[in-house]
């Protein structure tokens, strides 16, 4: 197995209302009065009260393009990057040297050299640091890292792994594109970064934290969806592909995915005390909470993170893992199943239980 030693996620600038944003990036879409009316009515049935955005709110009417809008993101991601991974790693009580597995994830922005490499030389990472940057897992790179990190941990249980995300979403939003899936997607994904500290079972964890165990991990790509979400990729950058049909495709097929994840080390859905979801919008959370007939209360983690600081992306589920971790669970010996959805449309699960806080209480 491995553990989760630190999860730190992070924001940049000050919390925006939904209504401020709104009055600034719907005119930047929608140039004619029903679709600004369709956008705001989006807006607010979006689950989110507010947002971080990694430019202050006027700079985005002057954003020139997809050039500009990357530029963006490799000086702003990069130092939010850096900024969650030294709280990670303090957290875990480890340094930049202790680092054996670098796996970096963004769907917002690219470069070559990615955010990864630039960390190492900026964290005094170890230059023997494997890398390992991906593109195109969406809102499922946060879940599907921790599983790769996992895995590669298993066959090396005496090496610390760091997964890092970065998520600017807002640097994507297409202006004069009043397709509904821009619309919506203006309302939904917010700005952040999260750093996560995964280590092998002979390093120990921090004293005093939670440090649950990962135990098994799944994935499902669902054929013939390609074109349920994902990025259209154009001259001005990333178009959002968000079908409607996303939450029922869901609701038919996750319950299976669930049981086939916990079957595995003979559990049931009702042994699973937390679950982590993916804040990826209301419609997402409720298709969850029906397919697994969870109770809302199962949820409210998620909730509050999608209110607070919108979709973030693989960011999400990361943030949520750590609000979980907040509240002390799972508990020792309890079970806990982690879950994101991407393009593809992926899901991607992992099976976490809960150990002793190591120095602290049984």
């Amino acid at each position: 197995m491995s553990r989760v030693l630190a999860v730190a996620p992070v924001l940049p600038g000050p919390a925006y209302p939904q209504e401020q944003v709104a009055g600034v990036i719907v005119p930047l879409l929608a140039a004619d009065g029903p679709r600004r009316e369709l956008t705001r009515r989006l807006h607010a049935a979006s689950g989110v009260r507010t947002r971080h955005l990694a430019l202050p709110l006027d700079d985005y009417a002057g954003l020139t393009g997809f050039a500009d809008a990357n530029a963006h993101f490799a000086r702003e991601g990069t130092a939010l990057a850096e900024r969650a991974c030294r709280e990670a790693l303090a957290a875990a009580g480890l340094g930049p040297q202790d680092v054996d597995l670098l796996f970096f994830t963004s769907v917002t922005g690219i470069g070559a050299p990615s955010i990864d490499a630039l960390l190492v030389g900026r964290l005094g990472l170890r230059a023997d640091v494997r890398r390992v940057p991906s593109f195109g897992l969406g809102c499922a790179g946060g879940a599907a890292g921790l599983a790769h990190l996992h895995e590669h941990l298993v066959g090396h249980p005496d090496q610390v792994a760091l997964l890092v995300s970065v998520e600017l979403c807002s640097l994507t939003f297409q202006r004069d594109d009043a397709s509904t899936a821009n619309l919506v997607s203006s309302g939904l994904f917010g700005d952040g970064a999260s750093a996560v500290v995964v280590a092998g079972d002979d390093v120990a964890p921090p004293p005093g934290r939670p440090a649950p165990h990962v135990v098994g991990t799944r994935s499902r790509l669902y054929p013939g969806t390609e074109r349920h979400l994902g990025w259209d990729v154009r001259d001005t950058g990333f178009g959002i592909v968000l079908s409607a049909e996303l939450p029922q495709l869901l609701r038919a097929h996750l319950a299976g995915d669930v049981k086939d994840l916990l079957s595995a080390r003979g559990l049931e859905p009702d042994d699973v005390g937390t679950w982590v979801v993916h804040a990826g919008g209301p419609k997402i959370v409720d298709a969850v909470r029906d397919a697994l007939d969870l109770p809302e209360a199962a949820l409210a983690r998620t909730r509050a993170t999608l209110a607070a600081e919108g979709n973030l992306s693989s960011s999400s589920v990361l943030h949520v893992l750590a609000a979980t971790l907040d509240d002390d669970a799972p508990p020792p010996g309890g079970w806990a199943v982690l879950m994101a959805f991407g393009p593809g449309v992926a899901v991607e699960l992992v099976l976490l239980r809960g150990a002793p806080v190591a120095g602290g209480r049984a």
